[in-house]
């Protein structure tokens, strides 16, 4: 049986990446929007990616900025995969030397119809967000209107520990990411509740 995997995005503090490792996440996200609460420096960043073992994937967030700030980041900070929530082309995404997320905001269908343009990669994310809006809102979107893809699936957009268990088994994601389900406020995890997500997102039925 295929376990799902697990995200905690949006840390921006050593002990929320402590325990989101010690409660079994598979990956950690980093915000570099600006535009998000959650917003991380490079030298912040660089000394939390420095606390994630290895076989953990450091994933580094982005949303319509330039390739400039991208390879900015990439000079201080270790990550291991990218994710970009904005209107990147598939060009872009790709153009960086690491594999890619690209999110799907599943409030703007004219996105989701784009999903065969990233014909490479890594997964594609299903979150509640609006276009020009970095994620984290706290919002489910309607689970029915999925359609199928072509890649792997992460979804996103309003799971908590009380729905993410229901989510999986609904619908058999590849992975599953949280931010503010599992936060006391914007960029402040609560340990008790990452490690309730995970166990639940990986409890097998």
């Amino acid at each position: 049986m295929n376990t799902t995997r697990v995200k905690i995005c949006g840390l921006t503090r050593p002990e929320d990446v402590d325990a989101a490792i010690a409660a079994g996440a598979d990956a950690l996200g980093f915000v570099f929007t600006p535009r998000s609460k959650r917003f991380l420096e490079t030298g912040r960043a660089r000394q939390l990616a420095a606390r994630v073992p290895a076989f953990i994937a450091r994933v580094g967030l982005f949303m319509d900025q330039d390739a400039e700030a991208v390879e900015r980041v990439l000079a201080e900070v270790p990550l291991s995969l990218l994710q970009f929530h904005g209107d990147e082309s598939r060009d872009f995404c790709a153009a960086f030397g690491l594999p890619y997320i690209k999110a799907l905001g599943m409030a703007a269908p004219a996105a989701v119809e784009r999903a065969s343009e990233y014909h490479d990669a890594a997964a594609l994310l299903l979150d509640s967000h609006e276009a020009g809006a970095p994620g984290g809102t706290g919002q489910t979107f309607d689970w029915d209107a999925i359609p199928a893809l072509p890649k792997p699936v992460v979804l996103a957009g309003g799971l908590t520990p009380e729905n993410v268990g229901r989510a999986v088994q609904q619908l058999k994601p590849w992975a599953v990411d949280v931010s503010s389900g599992v936060e006391d406020a914007p960029g402040v995890k609560n340990a008790d509740k990452m490690s309730k997500f995970i166990t639940e997102a990986k409890r097998e039925t």
